[in-house]
């Protein structure tokens, strides 16, 4: 026997191309159809720039979200026994911070699910800087999941599972092909339906703006923070947002082995001042939603607590945290060719030429170069001289530079004085 579908792809996407609201019941069928195949990627690719060009409510999102969280499983973790607090970052140029700041949390008896994912473009992955440390393993089962965050260890970076909103899964994927990636009501409703889905008591976003971030004008960035807050808060999870400035590339690696290393240092009380800032200023966002709104974690970062969590986070996973990092065969210095301040240094062209030297990937299947990046010697408002390194790059294979070069060209400046930076945290976002 046939079974009759109750609603008709072409009239949800007439729905919405027309400007209307797309009634519940046949956006939770469009979701569902589309995950089992019966609504096809042409129908759902012009569902998605209908949403592009015409946006949604924001009911229509809190649907959208919800039947993508209804298309897989849904995690518990309430016989932790224990608050659980997660982050997420929206994405940038030399953005570590997870690294540092999840066992950071942790050491306060909190339990941090950081689900990750991996670098595509100029933006890194959280789980191929961790492959850098030999031995890490990234895919663990959610029984060692639970296990990990039950122990003292407290904080667990991996993989999401397969189970985790799947119809997310294949819709990111579409949107990835049919340009309609930077629709926010389809970028809330994907990054919050696997938050939600995870189970996590309370969750932090990061959203960046600027020009090595996903949204440059701060106030769209803004728009997507206060979505992503409402869709949170509407489902039960206790969710603020930050926003942060993404114009200057985050402390000064760029890439995967030279990030961890750049984490360990913060780990150890020391580390670039804005990775610290920022690390600090997330620590005590999540610690609030936890219910520790006074927690010293200056102190756990600065006494040795926070780092030995990550050795013993690091060791969970199979990892070595004291083995050696990759470190690159082949390094090109660039120096500065006058005195003066380094008055400019664009996120957004740095993070492509460590994609080329071979950090990032463009494909979802390309292998990174651990040792490939960027190390900067200088930020803005710095003064330099003339022949002092300005940054390095590091690759497996010399004939990388080039193409990395020609990204570059343009992305910095010296001059008489750099144009005053405003805080790395701009604004927090509540319900």
């Amino acid at each position: 026997m046939t079974t009759v579908e109750p609603f008709d792809a072409v009239d949800v996407i007439r729905a919405k191309r027309d400007g209307g609201a797309v009634p519940e019941a046949a956006l939770r069928w469009m979701v569902d159809a589309y995950t089992r195949g019966y609504v096809s990627d042409a129908q759902m690719a012009s569902f998605a720039m209908a949403v592009f060009q015409r946006g949604m409510e924001r009911d229509e999102i809190r649907v959208l979200t919800d039947a993508m969280i209804a298309s897989g499983e849904r995690m518990s973790f309430a016989s932790l026994g224990k608050k659980t607090v997660d982050k997420h970052s929206t994405g940038g140029v030399g953005d570590k911070i997870t690294l540092p700041l999840a066992p950071l949390v942790a050491t306060f008896g909190v339990a941090v699910p950081q689900l990750s994912g991996r670098g595509l473009g100029h933006t890194g992955g959280t789980l191929d800087k961790l492959e850098s440390i030999l031995g890490w393993r990234a895919a663990l089962s959610n029984e060692e999941m639970f296990a990990q965050m039950q122990s003292d260890v407290g904080a667990v970076i991996c993989a999401a599972g397969s189970g985790l909103a799947p119809a997310d899964k294949k819709l990111y994927a579409l949107r990835d092909v049919t340009g309609t990636v930077e629709a926010i009501p389809l970028i809330a409703s994907s990054i919050m339906s696997k938050k939600i889905a995870e189970g996590t008591d309370a969750l932090v976003l990061d959203v960046k703006f600027g020009s090595g971030a996903f949204m440059q004008d701060i106030d769209r960035a803004r728009e997507l923070a206060r979505t992503m807050v409402a869709l949170g808060t509407d489902s039960g999870v206790a969710t603020t947002a930050l926003l942060t400035d993404m114009n200057v590339p985050l402390g000064l690696a760029i890439g995967n082995a030279n990030e961890v290393r750049e984490s360990v240092e913060i780990l150890a009380g020391g580390g670039p001042a804005d990775v610290r800032e920022l690390t600090l200023a997330l620590a005590k966002e999540m610690l609030t939603l936890a219910g520790q709104p006074d927690a010293d974690v200056e102190a756990a970062l600065d006494d040795g607590r926070a780092m030995d969590t990550w050795k013993a986070m690091i060791r969970a996973q199979d990892g070595d945290p004291d083995a050696p990092l990759p470190t690159a065969r082949e390094t090109h210095i660039v120096t500065a060719p006058e005195d003066g301040v380094l008055s400019r240094l664009d996120a957004l062209p740095f993070g492509v030429a460590a994609w080329r030297l071979g950090a990032g990937r463009a494909r979802a299947e390309d292998p990174v170069i651990f040792e490939a990046g960027i190390d900067l010697h200088a930020k803005p408002g710095d003064r330099v001289a003339a022949g002092q390194p300005l940054f390095t790059l590091s690759a497996a294979d010399e004939a990388r530079f080039p193409r990395a070069m020609e990204a570059l060209e343009g992305a910095w400046a010296i001059g008489g004085q750099a144009q005053e930076a405003g805080p790395i945290v701009r604004e927090r976002i509540t319900a």
